[in-house]
């Protein structure tokens, strides 16, 4: 047993992390102090005055423990660490793991190209972005190439006397790897295109609307409306470009945005001078936390991982800690680092205008939030009506989504059978609770069978404790009719386990055309919109899912049995063939010469080898 009070007592009077954790022994809250015994203790000597998170929190420590450290900056490098480890509940948490898309200028290359992507790396590459528009992203990279005949393939060391690819023969590209065009000409080309992506779209503006309009003319549709997309791409992204600070440099804004539901730190890119984009990221926060103390917790946590920290972090508000923060930046740099709140000038007027855009943003994500929260409940209502009309009853749901579980089988005649499991949450897919059956104890196409394997190894594991299935659903999606809802629905009666189990009938176009029970009642879903495009996502993604693996299975078999059927050639001879030359199709078209270069290959297993492959000629 832990005794607080007693451990209060052996506290150090200096510098460190602390680390609650509650009755379970999980990490709930992870901080650092100048003196851990001032710090630690007053939790356990709560004012009057504290506010409701600190009260939650110090309602739910059981024990704590804590890590000494030389520096106060010490402390904050591995607070950092540790909130990244644990994710505790109680800290305000940088929740997004999702990265924005940049375009890149392939410098360190001899022809380089003009590509999208999501890392950002020190390697002589120019970046543009990030972008929060990865459409508009994708027509740009397709403009530039396009418009300046730019090298499209990774290649990078092309052989004499190669032939042409199939870019140059369509005439979008200028046969780079043929020799079409020296270097020092094709850098001039990528000029042009960084000039263009640095900001200078009015000459390309002026060029697609003329030619959209000339299209029009002469009815040409498609080629207007490319045109269209690529204007509309080109002012997404000029957009913010348009707002420029002479001389800034490279500088991020950071602000923080409370919605009704969520909390958000947004950060504004400063490159060049120019405001270039923005991305948002939810944050885990109590309404209690100021602005800033969620900003300063931010700016730890996502530099920490960056790849480039800018010379200048503009916010609102001074941070909590903000000396110790920019010293703790500045050494992640390797350069002084400065978090600055403007009063005046050009980076006030800018600030002032990102506040704008958030506010905006604030609105928009509001009213999506209330959108979906309302398509959300209409769902949950026609689900709840429809397994009332199928006879189901099952008991309330208490304010959250219906929890659905849809299964298929897939095989080739009953060869690779296999079974899918796939998980939604009202509208939601959760991939990480999908799962795969390789059956095992049905031979030959037999669907009734192989679902009735499927469900009871997933609920004899749930039955186990196994972590991966202990969730259990609201009710079963089964794709079939009344033959395969009574062939689960059986397996669940001897494992007495109750649960609603709904069939997904098809109609002839193989789209969901009504739900039937197990005694064959059926509810069709043609009035009912929602739960049409319900159950049909379902049916199509549990399809997928099980085909998929279905195909994976198939092909690495025929991979696999073609050249295990050639004598002398076992598992790692195989594998070489296979590392050397890419496929079964190239090591049929090997010669013998060719054949014997492949590690371990003999010229009499290159001979058997060339023997097979003529046979089945």
């Amino acid at each position: 047993m832990f005794d607080i009070e007693e451990n209060l007592k052996k506290l150090p009077d200096s510098p460190g992390v602390y680390i609650h954790k509650d009755k379970l022994g999980q990490v709930i809250y992870v901080g650092k102090a100048v003196s851990l015994r001032n710090r630690v203790r007053q939790y356990f000597r709560l004012s009057k005055n504290a506010d409701r998170k600190v009260r939650a929190l110090a309602e739910n420590i059981e024990e704590f423990e804590y890590i000494t450290c030389g520096t106060e900056m010490e402390a904050l490098i591995l607070e950092c660490n540790l909130i990244k480890k644990y994710m505790p509940k109680y800290n305000v948490l940088l929740r997004d793991d999702k990265t924005y898309p940049y375009i890149k200028v392939t410098l360190n290359e001899e022809y380089p190209r003009v590509i999208k992507t999501r890392v950002v790396e020190n390697d002589g590459g120019k970046y543009f972005g990030p972008y929060s528009d990865a459409k508009a992203v994708n027509e740009i990279v397709d403009l530039v190439n396009d418009l300046y005949m730019l090298k499209r393939c990774a290649e990078r060391n092309f052989r004499d006397n190669a032939r042409p690819c199939l870019n140059f023969h369509i005439e979008k590209c200028r046969g780079i790897c043929s020799g079409g065009v020296s270097p020092a000409k094709y850098r001039e080309s990528i000029n042009e295109a960084i000039e263009f992506l640095n900001g200078k779209h009015k000459k390309v503006l002026d060029m697609l609307s003329e030619e959209m309009m000339k299209a029009a003319e002469v009815l040409d549709f498609e080629t207007a409306a490319k045109c269209r997309d690529r204007i509309a791409a080109v002012n997404a992204i000029s957009e913010l470009q348009r707002v420029t600070i002479i001389g800034a440099g490279d500088m991020d804004m950071v602000l923080v945005l409370r919605g009704a539901q969520k909390m958000y730190a947004v950060i504004f890119y400063v490159r060049d001078g120019k405001l270039s984009g923005r991305e948002s990221f939810n944050m885990q926060a109590d309404e209690s936390d100021k602005n800033e103390a969620i900003a300063a917790q931010f700016i730890k946590q996502y530099y920490a991982d960056a790849t480039m920290i800018p010379k200048e972090i503009i916010v609102e508000e001074e941070l909590t800690e903000g000396e110790l923060i920019e010293g703790y930046l500045s050494q992640l740099s390797g350069r002084n680092v400065k978090i600055v709140v403007p009063k005046k000038g050009d980076k006030k007027a800018l600030l002032e205008l990102a506040r704008r855009d958030v506010t905006e943003m604030a609105k928009t994500i509001d009213e999506r939030a209330k959108a979906a929260r309302e398509r959300s409940e209409a769902l949950t209502l026609e689900i709840t009506k429809a397994l009332h009309d199928l006879g189901y009853d099952i008991p309330g749901i208490g304010g959250r989504q219906y929890r659905a579980e849809a299964y298929d089988i897939s095989n080739t005649n009953g060869i690779d059978s296999v079974g899918a499991m796939v998980v939604f949450e009202g509208s939601k897919p959760v991939k990480k609770d999908y799962r795969r059956f390789k059956i095992r104890t049905v031979e030959g196409p037999n669907d009734y069978g192989s679902l009735q394997e499927v469900i009871y190894r997933r609920f004899r594991r749930a039955e186990a404790g196994d972590a991966g299935f202990v969730k259990i659903p609201d009710f079963l999606l089964i794709d079939g009719g009344q033959g395969q809802v009574s062939a689960v629905s059986q397996i669940l009666g001897a494992m007495r386990i109750d649960i609603p189990v709904i069939g997904m009938a098809k109609d002839d176009h193989h789209r969901t055309r009504a739900l039937v029970s197990v005694s064959g009642k059926e509810i069709p879903l043609s009035e009912r919109a929602l739960l049409f495009k319900y159950t049909g996502t379902i049916q199509e993604e549990v399809h997928r899912f099980a085909i998929e693996y279905h195909r994976g299975l198939r092909g690495k078999r025929m991979l696999t049995s073609v050249l295990d059927e050639i004598e002398g050639i076992g598992q790692t001879k195989r594998n070489a063939l296979l590392t050397y030359f890419g496929s079964v199709e190239n090591v049929k078209k090997a010669r013998l010469e060719e054949l014997v270069k492949v590690p371990g290959i003999t010229e009499r297993n290159a001979e058997k080898i060339r023997e097979y492959f003529n046979c089945k000629k």
